[in-house]
């Protein structure tokens, strides 16, 4: 097989593998009624007049699958962290003992749980449409080779390759959108 074609290939898997990432990095984001660290990403806290990241001044875990405990690093912040989550506006609600602030995770009504699958579909749909794009690009550069002078069965062994990519990067969306729909679902 021609170099080009081989670099136009692996250009196009790259891409794709880029678009199934984004999809996993998007679903991490959408909770399913557990509780999950990463639902506190983003929340800022007021660290000695700087905006931190909660991460950055706590110890953040999932005793149960109903509840987040943040340990903060020093007890001085237990304020702080807990006007922060409270300011979010995440609709969960900080307790504290003095040492640790514990948040119960509230259960998703059958509404909320149906709007987060619509939420996953969309963001399916939209990894799908990035795949199909990376094999409509994949084949352009491929169709440009030919008059480069690579043969027309060469061009469309290549496209075949590229088809075979793109159905296999769908399957993959398609099973992270089931097992993700299927989680939301769960109760």
């Amino acid at each position: 097989m021609n170099e080009e074609v081989e670099l136009i290939l692996e250009d196009t898997e790259e891409k794709m593998q880029r678009s199934l990432k984004h999809l996993d990095n998007e679903l991490s984001k959408i909770r399913a009624g557990r509780a999950n660290v990463h639902m506190l990403d983003g929340i800022m806290v007021n660290y000695y007049g700087n905006p931190t990241p909660l991460q950055q001044i706590s110890n953040i875990n999932t005793p149960d699958p109903r509840t987040l405990a943040i340990q903060p690093w020093e007890k001085n912040m237990i304020d702080q962290i807990e006007k922060s989550i409270l300011a979010a506006n995440l609709g969960l609600t900080p307790m504290n003992n003095g040492e640790i602030i514990r948040i119960n995770v509230p259960m998703l009504t059958e509404d909320r749980r149906r709007d987060l699958v619509k939420r996953v579909k969309t963001e399916g749909e939209n990894a799908r449409v990035g795949v199909r794009n990376n094999r409509r690009e994949g084949n352009d550069q491929l169709k440009k080779l030919i008059k480069d002078g690579l043969s027309e069965d060469a061009e469309k062994d290549a496209e075949d390759l590229v088809q075979e990519m793109t159905d296999k990067y769908i399957r993959q969306i398609d099973e992270k959108l089931a097992a993700k729909e299927k989680d939301i679902m769960t109760i």
